[in-house]
């Protein structure tokens, strides 16, 4: 058997073991805690990446690895979170609901890590083609956790926001194996030289979640959202762009 790299793959089984302390969690009942895992899980992911490029580390296991970590942590585990979820809120009178959405999220977060490893040497360098399933996860989480805090009615079938959340959870899945472009934010690379206002932009950034740290999950909620909009929006907007071009050359016709 070849050699491994330690460092990066420590921080990838890390990120594996805080998705499976979040799945039992979830079992216990302990959404919150379930949730705070995952978005460790989230940070671990983000950091063994750039830890494998810094070092020149990198290798087709730790890439392979990387990927079954994330389909537990952030495939796995939000999906058995969105079937408690769904359950609970409607007196577990639509478990069918439940379990069909549940298990549509986790199969689309393993399309889309799949496809991710077919097209990372090639198309999703600067740009990921579809919602990244950490995105997609942290998503989950946000939502997850705006509602709890904000005490919304979710008892009852009747309620509107029950309503809408198996429709949310159903577009995210669909959005990870969408066509849909988003920025990669792996790209940036930290280490190289930068103009003197990057590091007064971080540290106004770092100064600002400080002082609103009171409302780190309505910015937690609007960050995900936000990211969610940007493939979106950048979609929509490059459909205009192209309808608007093809139009002169209909009218002249080319």
């Amino acid at each position: 058997m070849k050699k491994v790299y330690i460092l990066p793959n420590l921080f990838t089984t890390a990120s594996l073991f805080c998705g499976l302390l979040a799945i039992i969690h979830i079992f216990n009942g302990s959404y919150e805690l379930a949730c705070s895992l995952i978005l460790i899980s989230i940070v671990l992911d983000a950091l063994d990446g750039r830890i494998a490029r810094l070092t020149r580390t990198q290798s087709y296991f730790g890439l392979n690895y990387d990927s079954l970590s994330d389909l537990v942590a952030f495939g796995v585990a939000p999906a058995m979170l969105i079937f408690s979820w769904l359950q609970a809120s409607s007196g577990g009178g639509s478990q069918r609901v439940a379990t069909g959405v549940s298990i549509l999220y986790a199969i689309c977060g393993a399309l889309r890590l799949a496809r991710f490893n077919v097209q990372v040497s090639k198309e999703e360098k600067r740009s990921f083609v579809g919602l990244p399933i950490p995105a997609a996860a942290g998503t989950v989480i946000a939502t997850f956790l705006m509602l709890w805090h904000s005490r919304f009615p979710l008892q009852g079938t009747e309620s509107l926001v029950y309503r809408l959340i198996p429709l949310i959870f159903i577009a995210l899945s669909c959005l990870m194996v969408s066509n849909i472009k988003y920025p990669n934010m792996k790209h940036i690379d930290l280490e190289k030289r930068k103009p003197f206002d990057y590091l007064v932009s971080i540290i106004v950034i770092l100064c600002i979640i400080v002082a609103l740290w009171q409302m780190r999950i309505l910015m937690l909620f609007l960050g995900f959202w936000f990211y969610v909009a940007w493939g979106l929006v950048g979609r929509f907007l490059r459909s205009y762009r192209t309808k608007e071009a093809t139009i002169p050359e209909v009218a002249s016709g080319k």
